[in-house]
């Protein structure tokens, strides 16, 4: 038993296959313990856009081990410029790639997600059970165990369960109060695909600004496929019911929203009709002051969701994953210590990140009139000639997340499971 403790090893399932859900198996499975994955698309979901890792989950990357195999799958993109509706670069703030200080806009450490959830379910698949096409819809717990119930009309005893299963964590809404609310509005909306790229997509991402508090962003991570997004500010009932709707009915939405837009709209919409790939979402953070009720836990996106504009949502579910794993393999026979001490060692830097999020600030970036936006690039312009963003970036004694510092893992990474 690698948990050194003589306890029993905890048979623990996982709702939810992503990045937090395969980082907490690839952890706990190194502390002796049987972990079950139950991921209720059909097979893994290795797909999704540009995510990208920063500070504390680099390092978290490295413990486990994996930081090379993720060095040989990073995106080339080596900075953001922002256009006007002719596809001229106003300014453009690069990479910070020095190794020192704070990742600017884009990251040293660009991936697709999919690539990295393969990494993850490599490393973590030979000590795993993996469950596809099944979803945890409901549980009851004691003191001793909990049973879950799964859509294939099964059910199963556990030591633990952890719902890993997203921003509409449907575990979080069963263990928190009747009509509490976790989400933390910023009256914004996001939705990306992927269309054929062509010889002017460039290795710098563009964004374009369009009057009424709308954004166009356009990136490319391979030869043959480049990632559009549209973003924009709306606080209509419309806009936040769109996301729930058939992906028709949010296509035209989207579409409808950015008719005018100009620069490379109508390519941009037209690849939309027949993108194999399509995401539509708004740009929530999770708040709650519940992490844990029994023997049912949250981690990644279910408990502490960042939003995208935080640049922290996926490392902030590799650094959850591996605190948490590291408290149950530290407590495998106390769960209540454990998870109690989850939530300690974890709240400031969950709080940390989702802090970095200004509502002001992306208001500021994302105009609602023209002159605003001329504004906006003047001063971004003189900023990028004045070097600032690139002084202010290495400059920095931290990156997100602040003096926060990723805990000991008490479990080697050499440490392999015994057979079950």
């Amino acid at each position: 038993m690698a948990n050194g403790s003589g306890a029993h090893p905890l048979r623990v399932l996982v709702a939810g296959g992503g990045i937090a859900g395969q980082a907490l198996a690839f952890w706990l499975t190194r502390g002796g313990h049987r972990v079950t994955v139950a991921e209720r698309f059909p097979a893994l979901r290795a797909n999704g856009a540009q995510v990208d890792l920063r500070g504390r989950g680099i390092e978290a990357i490295e413990r486990m081990g994996l930081l090379d195999a993720v060095r040989g799958k990073l995106v080339d993109e080596r900075g953001v410029a922002f256009v006007d509706a002719r596809g001229r670069a106003k300014a453009t703030i690069m990479a910070n790639t020095s190794g020192q200080g704070r990742q600017t806009l884009t990251s040293e450490y660009e991936i697709m997600r999919g690539d990295l959830v393969r990494i993850l379910h490599d490393a973590s698949k030979d000590d795993t059970e993996y469950v596809f096409g099944v979803s945890v819809d409901g549980f009851e717990q004691d003191e001793q165990k909990v049973i879950a119930h799964f859509s294939d009309g099964s059910s199963g005893e556990f030591d633990l369960l952890v719902g890993a299963d997203g921003q509409g964590s449907r575990i979080r809404q069963a263990i928190l109060p009747a009509g509490s609310d976790p989400y933390w509005r910023l009256g914004m909306h996001m939705a990306y695909w992927f269309i054929p790229r062509t010889a002017s997509d460039g290795d710098i991402r563009d964004t374009y600004m369009v009057p009424g508090g709308r954004q166009i962003m356009r990136r490319s991570h391979n030869p043959a496929e480049t990632q559009v997004y549209f973003v924009m500010r709306e606080e209509s009932k419309e806009a936040s019911a769109v996301h729930r709707e058939p992906v028709e009915r949010q296509r035209e939405f989207w579409a409808s929203r950015f008719r005018d837009a100009g620069w490379q709209t109508e390519r941009f919409v037209d690849g939309m009709r027949t993108s194999p790939f399509f995401y539509s979402q708004e740009i929530v953070q999770v708040r709650t002051d519940t992490w844990s009720e029994g023997r049912v836990v949250l981690a990644g996106d279910a408990a502490h969701c960042a939003s995208p504009y935080s640049g922290m949502g996926v490392s902030g579910g590799l650094v959850g994953a591996y605190v948490l794993a590291g408290e149950i393999n530290r407590h495998p026979g106390d769960l209540p210590a454990a998870l109690a001490n989850y939530d300690n060692v974890l709240r400031p830097f969950a709080d940390a990140i989702q802090g970095e999020v200004n509502p002001r600030l992306l208001r500021l970036g994302m105009p609602m009139t023209q002159r605003a936006i001329d504004a906006f690039q003047a001063a971004t312009a003189l900023a990028c000639f004045l070097r600032v963003p690139d002084l202010v970036a290495r400059l920095s004694k931290e990156d997100r997340g602040g003096g926060w510092q990723l805990p000991e893992n008490p479990v080697p990474i050499s440490a392999r499971v015994r057979g079950w």
